[in-house]
């Protein structure tokens, strides 16, 4: 099914964003909304982070869409290259329109966890509920979103800006994000245990690894694990 794959759902909207500067400033809306994400980057963390089951998440802003070459044409053009008194202007006409988007687009992908449910609302229903202010900061110079006020309308707006992922593939394991933060703890701290004990007698290994066991706790999801949207390694990542 397009846009899932196991328990992970791949959304991926794309929103006209307005022509034009934004009111009272020198300075286009595309270009404008380009700053703010740029400006996330300077933060502690990402706003996503916050956002409950993220796995993985992208945007930027598509100012138009490219060709690497002028099309190839038809079999008009191919004739209008074996006579060289054809006009310049003929030639041009004989190839394909390169068309171009009307306006520039916000792309927001992510994948997340949203199990046998296999949609999207529960997911954008929390990422309102928890940072609704950063939305606004983003999508508020896109066409439509003028109308947005609650969870609901955010996510009706956003399913009319989806684009449907027809090969989307999961590159996780599938599981919820709290099991993935807690392995990737436990894969850290297990690696540091390993080090650490390297050439040491049986009896302290043994001792060793039961005190490890008490303190990771693998059964607690809760905590000590892995932070939402951390990317460094560290000798202690506390819930």
């Amino acid at each position: 099914m397009a846009n899932v794959s196991g328990n992970s759902y791949g959304l991926t909207t794309l929103s006209p964003i307005k022509n034009g500067r934004v009111p009272g400033a020198e300075i286009a809306c595309a270009d404008a909304i380009r700053e703010r994400l740029q400006a996330w980057n300077s933060e502690s963390n990402s706003p996503m982070a916050q956002v409950p089951h993220t796995y993985l998440c992208r945007f930027f802003v598509l100012d138009d869409v490219r060709t690497e070459s002028t099309p190839g044409g038809s079999l008009p053009d191919t004739l209008t290259d074996l006579l060289p008194v054809v006009p310049d202007s003929v030639r041009r006409g004989a190839l394909p329109v390169q068309e171009q988007l009307q306006s520039r687009y916000l792309v927001f992908c992510t994948n997340f966890y949203a199990g046998p449910v296999a949609t999207p609302d529960a997911y954008l229903a929390g990422m309102w509920a928890t940072i609704p202010t950063r939305i606004a900061e983003i999508w508020g110079d896109c066409y439509g979103f003028e109308d947005v006020r609650n969870a609901d309308d955010f996510i009706v707006y956003m399913k009319k800006c989806q684009l449907k992922n027809a090969l989307f593939f999961n590159g996780s394991n599938d599981k919820p994000l709290d099991e993935q933060l807690k392995a990737l703890y436990l894969k850290q701290e297990l690696s540091h245990f390993a080090i650490a004990n390297q050439g040491l007698p049986a009896a302290t290994v043994r001792a060793n690894y039961r005190a490890f066991i008490a303190r990771v706790a693998p059964d607690n999801l809760s905590g000590p694990r892995w932070h939402a949207g951390q990317y460094r390694l560290s000798t202690e990542s506390q819930a």
